[in-house]
C-alpha cells in the first residue's frame, strides 16, 4: 500500500467516523425528545459517541504531516 493508498483510506475512515458520530447526535437528541428512554441507553450512546471523538482525533493527527518547527 502506497502513501497515498493509506492517505487515502484513513480520509475515507475519517469520514465514516464523522458520518456515524453525527448519526449518534441524531439518535440522542430523538431519544431525549421522545422522553421513552432509560439512562443506561443514553448513557450508552453518549459514550460510543465519545469514543468515536477519540478515534476521529487520533484519524485526523494520522491526517497531518509531521512539521518540525
Amino acid at each position: 500500500m502506497t502513501v497515498i493508498d493509506e492517505q487515502e483510506a484513513l480520509k475515507q475512515r475519517l469520514a465514516e467516523l464523522k458520518t456515524e458520530h453525527r448519526d449518534l447526535d441524531i439518535a440522542i437528541d430523538a431519544l431525549i425528545n421522545s422522553g421513552n428512554y432509560n439512562n443506561l441507553q443514553l448513557q450508552r450512546l453518549k459514550k460510543r459517541k465519545l469514543i468515536l471523538k477519540d478515534h476521529i482525533f487520533v484519524t485526523e493527527n494520522a491526517l497531518l504531516p509531521d512539521i518540525i518547527a
